[in-house]
């Protein structure tokens, strides 16, 4: 027996909503399945091949959705790609993290940063402080060492070895303190982990006193095009705690899906 499937009128009010609502789940099951034909799309959405059919003729219509006719099955259309296109160059990492960067302080108690990767240093580009923090130093603006920062490592994680080989080709790993990593054998060692962990640590390499946890922000496509950090002093922040590592990967995820990231 077919779905029952009232047909009112596909313009204002709650039939415009549903509308949207069915247009973007035939999108959905587009993107999911790869290509689908009426068939499959009606009876996953429990409704007539008819109304299946009138929505992907106007998602055609708009290049959203494109048949291929020898099979007469329909797939995402190019107008879905010059859509997503305009995403990223809107959207400004700076603002569309700063409302999870400042949660995270407040729960964590501790400042927050917000790193990129520019001419071969960590750049902090925003900064929140938890209401343990007061009097801490304004990173905003800092060109910090990649390899002796948590953030660093996760930007140079998310690296090729040969794109890191050219990036630190010709400098030396620097000291800052005793436990600064400088060997470049070493620092690849750990890199590894930390593209394995998700996340990185670095416990008074750049200071001593000061440690600090990070994970990486993702963008659309996948790429890593940031760094959150929690840092503060050692002897009252503990970067092992699993609830601030569960916190900063919460924050991660949630900023990397405001870049355009959806996790698979």
């Amino acid at each position: 027996m077919p779905p029952s499937d009232p047909e009112p009128p596909e313009h204002g009010g709650a039939s415009g909503v549903q509308s949207v609502d069915r247009a973007a789940t035939a999108l959905e099951i587009l993107a999911r399945e790869g290509r689908a034909g009426v068939s499959e799309i009606a009876a996953e959405m429990g409704i007539h091949k008819s109304t299946v059919s009138r929505l992907l003729a106007a998602l055609v219509a708009r290049e959203l959705v494109q048949q291929d006719h020898e099979r007469g099955k329909y797939q995402l259309g190019f107008g879905i790609l010059r859509l997503a296109a305009a995403i990223p160059g809107r959207l400004n990492l700076v603002q569309e993290a700063g409302p999870f960067l400042r949660e995270l302080a407040a729960g964590a108690g501790e400042t927050v940063n917000l790193a990129v990767l520019r001419s071969g240093y960590a750049v902090n580009v925003d900064q929140a402080r938890g209401p343990s923090t007061l009097g801490s130093q304004d990173w905003v603006g800092s060109l910090t060492p990649l390899h002796a920062t948590a953030s660093g490592k996760v930007l140079l994680a998310a690296l090729t070895a040969e794109e890191r080989g050219t990036l630190l080709q010709g400098t030396r790993l620097p000291r800052f303190t005793s436990r600064t990593l400088t060997s470049r054998v070493r620092l690849e060692e750990e890199l590894l982990e930390v593209a394995h962990a998700g996340f990185a640590t670095a416990r008074e390499e750049y200071e001593i006193g000061l440690v600090s946890l990070a994970v990486p922000v993702r963008d659309h496509r996948g790429a890593v095009i940031a760094g959150i950090s929690v840092s503060g002093p050692g002897f009252r922040f503990d970067p092992d705690a699993p609830e601030v590592l569960a916190a900063l990967r919460d924050a991660g995820l949630a900023v990397s899906r405001r870049m355009g990231y959806s996790p698979t």
